[in-house]
């Protein structure tokens, strides 16, 4: 992963964060990685749209479908998490 793309992940979750999906989906939505999809499937269940984010948390693969039925702040956590320990030195 890119600086760029962890900045841009990172601007995502701050969004997510301060309930603002439209913003933060705005970001990730041309983004090519689990990490992306995963935000993307957190961005849908945010807004309802269940059946959207169950298609971004498959796309995302395993951490994200066993995370999914966590609570948004739950999963924020550990996005941002992961982000940290993935992030490029």
């Amino acid at each position: 992963m890119t600086a760029a793309e962890t900045d841009i992940l990172t601007r995502a979750l701050d969004l997510l964060a301060k309930d603002d999906g439209p913003a933060a989906h705005e970001l990730i939505q041309d983004l090519e990685s689990p990490l992306a999809y995963w935000i993307h499937g957190l961005v849908h269940k945010m807004q309802g749209d269940l059946d959207n984010s169950r298609y971004w948390y498959g796309k995302a693969g395993g951490t994200a479908v066993r995370w999914s039925d966590q609570t948004v702040e739950a999963q924020i956590g550990e996005l941002q998490r992961l982000l940290c320990a993935t992030a490029p030195r």
